[in-house]
């Protein structure tokens, strides 16, 4: 995967070639940052750029790189063999790491690997490198188990780490989701970034660095890749998904510098607008008070998986935001789509300061128990009732 393919983040490429043509590359880094901004499609990159892939043509400020360009042939015929090989992802000195689930048929016993799921994980990566753990957890089959890095995953790449490159370059380990080792894993995984093997390089694509031991971080050169540009999405939307420049510009804005979050809004009966139908549903049956179809609501939500609940709870308070924002009415502050907004109309008065914050923690609360496990039929009927109090608040 060559750096043009990433949607914006020109700094961070920028940065990361420079790390590579000045042979400063650090023996681990971490690209931190929120879901949807390329993180994984850059750490791709950065991989395959590490591993002899180059861009056809580079251009530096708007100049072809003399040094690129004026490459040996064995370097040029290098960078083929490598572009070939990372085409299906397929490179031997390229090793990824990632949340698993224990196998269908497999024993307690069995230590759970990446390789049990290498061709879920391919066909992942063909669809492109922009995805979501839930979409893995479904490419997997996980139904509502917990997906882990495991011990089994430290022992397997430490075996894979000693055997020399086999290009007689780098070797890459790619990590993504690091915060989801257990904490053998972590300790295993710290020894080999205390004493990495020569010529190997650790990326790890982190949504919650926080969650890390502090001596796998301190460990790490930390890189913080900011949400796309507004401008970038707009323009991918146009080149790459034939969108009107209108319609582009508004998904764009409404994106929040999250790619995903933009093509999901393309996609017809797409995530959100079922948490729409969710949101006007609680909002209209706590209104009228009406218990007997609120508990059949909180039954039909308790059926959803954990995650989705989660991504539900946070886009209610999204809504009770814009909401109550609507209330002052001031278009640059509002980023709703068009069916929102619709609701808005009629619904916005009753998002006001006697209730706006109590509703937002009362969510805030739902989703913070549900991310411990609790029973989500009694979260989410106690929510219920608990609405029909706060949407009368004046």
């Amino acid at each position: 995967m060559k750096f043009s393919e990433v949607i914006g983040q020109k700094e961070a490429i920028l940065r990361l070639q420079k790390m590579v043509d000045e042979d400063r590359v650090p023996h681990a880094m971490m690209l931190c940052g929120p879901t949807g901004n390329g993180k994984m499609a850059l750490a791709l990159a950065m991989a395959s750029y590490l591993l002899g892939e180059r861009e056809e043509e580079a251009v530096d400020d708007g100049l072809f790189s003399i040094e690129r360009c004026q490459r040996s042939t064995q370097e040029v015929q290098h960078s083929k063999n490598a572009e070939a090989m990372l085409k299906k992802w397929q490179h031997p000195d390229l090793h990824f790491s990632y949340p698993v689930i224990r196998p269908t048929g497999k024993s307690a016993e069995h230590k759970m690997v990446s390789d049990d799921f290498t061709k879920e994980w391919h066909e992942l990566l063909m669809d492109g490198p922009y995805f979501t753990l839930d979409q893995w957890l479904d490419a997997m089959k996980a139904a509502n188990q917990q997906a882990i890095i495991g011990a089994g995953e430290s022992d397997d790449l430490t075996r894979k780490l000693s055997l020399k490159s086999s290009q007689g370059g780098y070797k890459v380990s790619l990590i993504w989701l690091p915060e989801r080792m257990n904490q053998e894993c972590a300790n295993k995984l710290l020894k080999l970034l205390e004493e990495p093997p020569a010529k190997t390089v650790f990326i790890m694509v982190s949504e919650a660095p926080e969650q890390l031991m502090e001596t796998i971080r301190s460990r790490t050169q930390r890189i913080d890749i900011k949400r796309i540009d507004e401008k970038d999405i707009e323009e991918a939307l146009i080149k790459r998904r034939g969108i009107e420049t209108e319609t582009a510009h508004r998904i764009a804005r409404l994106s929040n510098g999250n790619w995903l979050k933009a093509i999901n809004t393309l996609e017809v009966g797409n995530e959100n607008s079922q948490f729409l139908e969710m949101f006007i549903s609680l909002m209209r049956l706590a209104y009228t008070r009406n218990v007997k179809e609120l508990k059949k609501w909180s039954e039909t939500v308790a059926g959803y998986g954990r995650e989705r609940q989660k991504r539900m709870l946070c886009y209610f308070m999204q809504m009770i935001r814009e909401n109550f924002m609507y209330n002052f009415h001031v278009a640059e502050v509002n980023y709703m789509s068009e069916e929102e907004e619709n609701f808005a109309k009629n619904f916005a008065r009753f998002i006001n300061e006697a209730n706006v914050i109590e509703i937002n923690n009362l969510l805030a609360l739902a989703h913070r128990d549900i991310g411990q496990n609790a029973n989500g039929k009694i979260v989410f009927f106690d929510l219920a009732l608990q609405m029909i109090v706060l949407l009368i608040k004046k």
